[in-house]
C-alpha cells in the first residue's frame, strides 16, 4: 500500500482546513489589489479570424493545491481566456494539474473550470505530480472523475485521442506510478504509432501532448538540477522509442511541460521531423528563460499553412510576440 494512500484522509482533512484560511486570505489580497484581474485592452484575438481553423490555449504545471497561490495563477489565466474576443476551441494543460492528486485539489480544479468559458473542449494530460506517491488506479480514478465531471465525457484512461475541428490531439500518460519520469508501455507505443498513422493521413498537423519532454531536448540536462544528473528531466526509458515513432510522420507537434521553463532559447526546437514545444508552468516559478513569469503559455492559432504559437502573459493580459513560434505545415 502506498504511503500517500495511508495518510491521504488526514492530509485531505488538513488541506481542507488550510484551504479555508487560504481562501479568506486570497479574497482579502484580491480586494486590496494584490491580485488584479487581467486587463482587457489586449484580449486574445486571432490574427486572421476569418481564416483560422483551430484555436486553443496551452500551458502546463498548474499544480493546484490548498497551500500556495498556484490556483490563483490558473484562475488568472482562465479569466484572460474568458475575455477572449475570438472564440476558443480548447484549453490544454500539459500535466501536473494538481500538486498531490488529492481529492480536495481536484475539487479546486473542477470549481475553477466551472466558473469560466475556457473554450469548447478540454484537453488534460497527467504529469508525475498527478500520479506519484499513491496507488496508480486511485490516481487514474481521481483524474478521470474530475475530467468527466467537467466535460460530461466518459474517459477511462490517461492516454486518449480527441478530435477538435478536424485536428487530432493525442494525449499520452504514464502506465505506472512513477516519481518524476513516466513509464510508457509497449501497448501505448503501438497505440501511439497507430493513432499517428491515422491522424496524419490527411496532412493536417497533429498535436501530441506528453508531460515530460524527450531526452536531451529543450536544453536538458541544464534546466533540470543545473545539469548535475544527465538522465533527469525527460520522459524516461522509452524516450528513444517515442522519438522514433514521432519522427516517422510529418506535421507532428509535440507539446511538453515539466521543466518549468520560461520563454526563451529552450522553448522550441526541431528534432528530425518533430516540432517540439515546451510550455511554461502556470502555477510554479519558471526559470532559464528570458521571460519567467507565472500564468504564461501559448495562445495557438492553426491555419491551413501554419501553426502559430503566440506567447502570452495571461495574468497581465498581453501578448509577447518576441517569443512566438511559427511552424509551417508541410
Amino acid at each position: 500500500m502506498q504511503i500517500m494512500t495511508l495518510i491521504d484522509p488526514i492530509f485531505s482533512a488538513l488541506a481542507g482546513i488550510i484551504q479555508k484560511f487560504a481562501t479568506a486570505i486570497l479574497a482579502m489580497l484580491v480586494g486590496t489589489g494584490s491580485f488584479m484581474a487581467p486587463p482587457t485592452d489586449d484580449p486574445i484575438k486571432a490574427v486572421n479570424p476569418d481564416e483560422v481553423q483551430l484555436t486553443f490555449n496551452v500551458s502546463g504545471d498548474s499544480q493546484v493545491n490548498g497551500f500556495t497561490y498556484n490556483r490563483v495563477y490558473l484562475d488568472l489565466m482562465l479569466q484572460d481566456i474568458n475575455n477572449a474576443e475570438t472564440e476558443q476551441d480548447a484549453f490544454v494543460v500539459v500535466g501536473d494539474i494538481t500538486e498531490n492528486c488529492l481529492e480536495s485539489e481536484w475539487t479546486m480544479v473542477k470549481d475553477l473550470l466551472g466558473q469560466y468559458n475556457y473554450g469548447k473542449e478540454l484537453v488534460f494530460a497527467t504529469g508525475n505530480h498527478d500520479i506519484r506517491l499513491r496507488d496508480y488506479e486511485e490516481s487514474l480514478g481521481r483524474f478521470t472523475e474530475a475530467y468527466n465531471t467537467i466535460t460530461g465525457e466518459a474517459l477511462d484512461s490517461m492516454s486518449y485521442t480527441k478530435e477538435i475541428n478536424g485536428y487530432t490531439f493525442i494525449v499520452m500518460g504514464s502506465d505506472e506510478e512513477v516519481m518524476e519520469e513516466a513509464y510508457i508501455s509497449d501497448a501505448q507505443l503501438e497505440w501511439l504509432d497507430a493513432s499517428l498513422s491515422e491522424a496524419t493521413a490527411d496532412g493536417k498537423p497533429v498535436f501530441v501532448i506528453l508531460h515530460q519532454p524527450l531526452k536531451n531536448s529543450h536544453g536538458l540536462p541544464i534546466p533540470w538540477g543545473n545539469g548535475t544528473n544527465k538522465n533527469a528531466g525527460h520522459v524516461g526509458d522509452q524516450s528513444e522509442e517515442i522519438q522514433a515513432i514521432l519522427d516517422e510522420y510529418k506535421n507532428v507537434v509535440l507539446i511538453s511541460g515539466h521543466l518549468h521553463l520560461g520563454f526563451g532559447q529552450y522553448t522550441y526546437e526541431k528534432i528530425g521531423n518533430i516540432h517540439a514545444v515546451n510550455v511554461p508552468a502556470i502555477g510554479k516559478g519558471n526559470a532559464d528563460g528570458d521571460y519567467n513569469e507565472f500564468s504564461t503559455g501559448y495562445s495557438v492559432e492553426v491555419y491551413d499553412d501554419e501553426v502559430v504559437f503566440r506567447a502570452r502573459d495571461y495574468a497581465n493580459g498581453k501578448y509577447l510576440p518576441e517569443f512566438d513560434v511559427v511552424i509551417p505545415v508541410e
